[in-house]
């Protein structure tokens, strides 16, 4: 099978993404200490408006902490052998189709750089995910903060939503309608 170049370009993000990821987590890992759940925090507060602050934390469940009470015998097949079944589904489905446009090849990509960021820090880090990046959200459905998240969390996120948005108004291609 020959893959087409439009369809590998944008992988290059998936690396930058997870070159990103991992050197913003290092530096984090080595000069911030973590914050244990419910102590006070040590923060940096970046633009001394209490907007964005960097404060280490580590997350053993997944997002928003969802899943921190389930059995840790468990937690590996839900965190990372599930999330790598689904991303292998995701890559096979992307390099064999034709159905994604040029911006939805880029989002597809960001979403798995940020996908595979987070799986390496719950294979190699036994503290669990490094998080660090805390922004004021003032008061919008109940948080006064953002729950503190990564550079990974925030491709996969902002990388859904756009592809959310570009599947929803692209219009449907249509048999026999020219390309």
């Amino acid at each position: 099978m020959k893959i087409e170049k439009t369809k590998i370009l944008p992988l290059i993000l998936t690396g930058i993404i997870i070159i990103f990821d991992q050197v913003t987590k290092a530096i984090i890992a080595l000069k911030w200490p973590i914050i244990p759940p419910g102590h006070a925090v040590f923060i940096t507060d970046v633009f001394n408006n209490n907007f964005l602050q960097i404060i280490h934390v580590r997350n053993k469940a997944i997002a928003f902490s969802l899943g921190s009470g389930i059995p840790d015998s468990v937690k590996p097949v839900l965190f990372v052998v599930l999330p790598l079944l689904v991303l292998g589904i995701l890559v096979w489905y992307y390099l064999r189709s034709n159905d994604f446009t040029k911006i939805q090849r880029w989002a597809v990509a960001g979403i798995l750089g940020g996908g595979i960021g987070n799986i390496i820090d719950r294979i190699f880090r036994s503290d669990g995910v490094v998080d660090f990046i805390s922004v004021k959200f003032y008061g919008l459905f109940g948080f006064e903060r953002w729950p503190t998240f990564n550079i990974a969390d925030s491709s996969v996120v902002v990388c859904c939503l756009l592809l959310f948005v570009t599947i929803i108004f692209t219009p449907k291609k249509t048999e026999g309608a020219a390309r």
